[in-house]
């Protein structure tokens, strides 16, 4: 049975961008970085107000569609509970449609936030990160990127499907664990002004590979788990990859251009999910003369460190 909150809760969410993918885990392996969206929502007697500030304040819909109240009023759903109106504000900071997760960050703190508020009700209806992991990736169609907001540092998702169900149901299940991050890491991101749309760079990978690119993967895949973890002295080797990133270059000229320059100077970077961010993994600080180049390139470079995950409350 429904319950219905009171009016007068509040609850905010603050959650972390991420990236995926890191070089060879294709959909598997995340990241979780330290530029966060928050999230504050209030109940109210009836109806909706959505303010949206920061990124993506002129160009996402001010309403019942907007993700975050979709999510929002998910993570109601799931816990038992509504709400008759609701008060959001969404203080933006992640860049849109630039491969840092910014889509599936509005997923989990509009859940996060939708079950904190269900908590104030009763805290066993709080969930925990596995429901949040699932709810979040229903919504995303895969792990990699939901997961790494919820869980925080780096992770390792994957899906299962129930025998006997079909990919357009809710036969699938997605799981992930987080990895511990060795303590000298650290992440470097260069973020375009041009954005990407995911659907179309998806769209550029072929329906199958060969077997000696597949291999390949699963060799560099299991060796960024070490080399993430215990050995970055293998990231370069650890982050290349045969089975997107190349296909994705005709698309991401710039990104490609600047994954090239990078790791001709022994620096790991990536496709950060779809792109057009530039992920570049290391140890130490980032060099002044690529820093430069790179905003003469139009690049913005950002050092945003590992982020925990979303928090909610």
């Amino acid at each position: 049975m429904t319950r219905t909150l009171p009016a007068g809760l509040t609850v905010t969410a603050r959650v972390p961008a991420s990236s995926a993918n890191l070089g060879p885990g294709f959909d598997t392996l995340g990241m979780a970085l330290g530029i966060y969206d928050e999230i504050e929502v209030r109940t109210t007697d009836s109806g909706l107000t959505i303010r949206v500030e920061g990124e993506g304040a002129d160009d996402v819909p001010w309403g019942p569609s907007h993700l975050v109240v979709r999510a929002i009023e998910r993570g109601l759903e799931s816990a038992g509970v509504w709400a008759d109106g609701l008060d959001v504000v969404c203080r933006n900071a992640i860049p849109h449609s630039r491969g840092l997760g910014s889509s599936a960050s509005a997923v989990v703190g509009g859940l996060a936030a939708g079950r904190a508020l269900a908590a104030k009700l009763d805290p066993a209806l709080g969930g925990d990160a596995d429901e949040l992991v699932q709810l979040a990736s229903e919504f995303e169609g895969h792990p990699d990127n939901a997961a790494a907001s919820v869980l925080g540092g780096i992770v390792v998702s994957w899906t299962e499907t129930a025998a006997g169900a079909d990919v357009a149901d809710h036969g699938r299940s997605y799981r992930a664990v987080r990895l511990t991050p060795h303590p000298s890491l650290r992440p470097v991101v260069l973020i375009p002004q041009v954005r990407s749309s995911t659907a179309h760079t998806r769209g550029l990978l072929p329906e199958t590979v060969p077997h000696g690119d597949a291999a390949f993967n699963v060799s560099r895949a299991a060796l960024a788990v070490v080399a993430l973890t215990e050995r970055p002295d293998l990231l370069l080797p650890a982050t290349a990859d045969r089975l997107h990133q190349t296909q994705r270059a005709p698309a991401l000229p710039l990104t490609t251009r600047w994954i090239e320059r990078l790791r001709e100077a022994g620096i790991a970077a990536t496709v950060s999910g779809a792109g057009p961010t530039v992920l570049a993994l290391g140890t130490g600080e980032f060099p002044a003369e690529l820093r430069e180049l790179a905003a003469a390139d139009g690049l913005r470079v950002v050092e945003p460190g590992l982020a925990e995950g979303v928090l909610a409350g």
